[in-house]
């Protein structure tokens, strides 16, 4: 017999306090539909990179050409793409970006490096003062994590740009 005093009505009132479920999803791969090193692509150039963001990225389900959107590409020691991440998506001229969010996923894949990207809906791909301060934010980031920013490429049409190649990373 339950000896507790409980009010009428208690239990409808107060109700079990319950976590909401993770908007991740996960799955398990076998090793063999793994692709392997080989049939990765190599990422090693800001045209490789640019390459894959046109030949992948534009596909993804919540890319919106009309505003701007951050991807990382997360690479592996030989500098092959394991995979990509939409981080974020601004507006027609700006865009919210934090570390946290940058390196999570790098971090659960393992990856050795990672290449910013994103891309600016005018057509023009010359970085603004703000690609500048959070591309050095996000290098910092990465010394600390161990994680290396290879690059940041800018998306414009038809070009691109490379913050490294254009001297913006820390010698």
């Amino acid at each position: 017999m339950n000896n507790t005093p409980t009010l009428p009505g208690f239990d409808t009132l107060v109700k079990p306090f319950t976590f909401p479920a993770q908007p991740y999803e996960y799955k398990i791969t076998a090793l063999r539909e793994c692709p392997t090193p080989e049939r990765l692509q190599l990422c090693d150039t800001p045209d490789k990179a640019a390459e894959y963001w046109r030949l992948h990225v534009p596909s993804h389900p919540y890319f919106n050409r009309d505003c701007e959107c951050f991807v990382v590409l997360l690479l592996n020691t030989r500098r092959r793409v394991k995979g990509h991440q939409l981080v974020t998506i601004g507006t027609m001229d700006t865009l919210l970006v934090h570390p946290r969010e940058v390196f999570r996923l790098a971090i659960m894949a393992g990856a050795s490096a990672i290449v910013l990207t994103h891309n600016h809906p005018s057509g023009e791909s010359s970085p603004s003062e703000a690609d500048i301060k959070v591309t050095r934010d996000l290098i910092r980031a990465g010394q600390l994590l161990k994680i290396e920013v290879l690059d940041h490429v800018i998306i414009g049409n038809p070009t691109h740009s490379s913050l490294r190649e254009m001297g913006y990373f820390y010698a």
